[in-house]
């Protein structure tokens, strides 16, 4: 498997699949006696830039969250907003709280993957973007994703770095992650849903859910029709639950299938609060239905959904062709999610 190809698909394109197909070899990893995995391919970084004498359209930095736990973010800022910041029209950015992909195993915020895509999401949408660095599993199970990323929540509203306070309007923020990120951007959704007033100043205002990783126990009609899909091989979606699950926890658990258990609960915290909730996703991926499924049980619960679904695009068509076709129709809805939801 070659490293152009890892780096092309939030999930490892590859080969021809198989039943008999070994999702280890694939994900070029080896699980070790003590739970853990060893990664055997390492993923291009790309280091931050935050010289304001730079000529780059977007500029970036590395903070420490929580140094006892080693969270930290990456945050984006248009270079454009330093020079006119002392405008009287200045007016502040929307914040949007970005948690990457990988299966829950995989890449982090300064990976250059999800890096390239910050950059064009910040240069076309015009925000601060702050994306968060979480713990990974099978090393650190769920929760502990959703725990880093509330945590940074929480980092938001209490930091007194410039780019936030200066630059950032926190009356207008967005939790969005694209495939597990996404997964995580719903789950902390939620949990932030029922602590909004220990998050002042910061406001949420909805969730945007790129290509969303759920799960269940049954499988789904996109599932069975893209069995054989050698982008995103059953096998191996199954495999990254089973390693980033809690121990002995089915497909069915809440973590990974909203619509089961007291998914009903958190669906009427975010109608409640007046969320606006948007979900893409495209039919050549296996994971559509489910995508499709969340919307449609939010839908019910009288929230405000948004499903942007066409195309027979792969999974992580969005990050992978960051200046392409279905990435430039994701900015220009965020861009119309700015002006809709402002008070």
């Amino acid at each position: 498997m070659s490293l152009s190809l890892i780096v092309f698909s939030l999930l490892f394109l590859s080969g021809a699949h198989s039943t008999a197909m070994d999702p280890y070899k694939f994900l070029h990893i080896i699980l070790n006696p003590n739970g853990t995995i060893t990664r055997l391919e390492k993923h291009p970084e790309t280091p931050a830039t935050p010289d304001p004498n730079s000529h780059l359209p977007v500029l970036s930095k590395d903070l420490t969250i929580n140094p006892s736990r080693n969270t930290w973010a990456r945050i984006y800022l248009p270079h454009q907003a330093l020079n006119h910041s002392s405008s009287s029209s200045f007016t502040q950015l929307p914040i949007i709280v970005f948690y990457h992909g990988g299966g829950f195993i995989f890449y982090a915020a300064n990976s250059t993957y999800f890096h390239d895509f910050c950059v064009q999401l910040v240069q076309r949408t015009q925000s601060v973007v702050v994306s968060v660095n979480y713990h990974l599993a099978p090393e650190h199970r769920l929760p502990a994703a959703y725990d880093d990323a509330l945590e940074a929540l929480h980092w938001i509203r209490t930091t007194e770095d410039k780019w936030l306070t200066r630059f950032a309007d926190y009356s207008n923020c967005y939790l969005m992650g694209e495939s597990a990120g996404g997964n995580i951007a719903y789950n902390v959704g939620l949990r932030a849903a029922a602590e909004v007033d220990q998050l002042e100043p910061v406001k949420i205002k909805g969730l945007i859910l790129v290509q969303p990783f759920f799960g269940g126990v049954k499988r789904t009609s996109s599932e069975e029709r893209l069995a054989n899909d050698t982008n995103l091989p059953q096998p191996v979606t199954d495999l990254m639950w089973e390693l980033s699950l809690p121990v002995g926890a089915d497909r069915d658990h809440k973590y990974s299938n909203p619509t089961v258990d007291k998914g009903s609960k958190g669906f009427d915290h975010i109608t409640r609060l007046g969320w606006k909730v948007i979900v893409f996703g495209c039919y050549g991926d296996p994971l559509i239905d489910r995508q499709i499924d969340l919307a449609k049980s939010l839908q019910k619960h009288h929230a405000h959904v948004e499903g942007h679904f066409q195309g027979e695009d792969k999974h992580g068509v969005f990050v992978g062709q960051p200046t392409k076709g279905k990435a430039i129709e994701l900015y220009d809805t965020i861009k119309t999610l700015f002006i809709t939801t402002q008070n």
